[in-house]
């Protein structure tokens, strides 16, 4: 494989009751589909601390980490990487949620994961779905 890396992402599961926060991305891979706020995880950063400060950098909430609800492997050939994604689950604690970065998200919205399945998402944001059902 060469050069080739595992990447660390970070999805931020943001809670409204039954509802989850969900971002359109734009412009990084995945246009289009819905995924969670979140990110690569940065040297020296905990999965809760890249978490909150995604959240914080896509949306504008504050938000304190409540429990690690675990991972999916999420290999990307299309653009040749491959990442394990960790999902962290995110209590909102001031805020309200906002286009931060509109180069990168185009729209948000608050789903229960039934509206989500019926939406094009995100792959790992899918596994993930399919495995919490599971």
């Amino acid at each position: 494989m060469g050069d080739a890396h595992i990447r660390v992402g970070v999805a931020a599961l943001v809670p409204d009751g039954e509802r989850l926060l969900v971002l359109r991305r734009a412009g990084a891979h995945g246009a289009g589909t819905w995924g969670l706020p979140g990110g690569h995880q940065e040297f020296g950063e905990s999965p809760e601390q890249t978490a909150v400060r995604e959240v914080a950098e896509e949306t504008g909430l504050h938000v304190v980490p409540v429990a690690r609800r675990g991972f999916t492997d999420d290999p990307m050939p299309e653009i040749g990487r491959h990442y394990v994604t960790l999902f962290v689950e995110c209590e909102v604690v001031a805020g309200e949620a906002r286009i931060v970065e509109p180069d990168k998200a185009t729209s948000l919205a608050w789903c229960t994961p039934d509206e989500l399945r019926g939406r094009e998402l995100f792959a790992p944001l899918r596994r993930w779905l399919d495995l919490d059902a599971g």
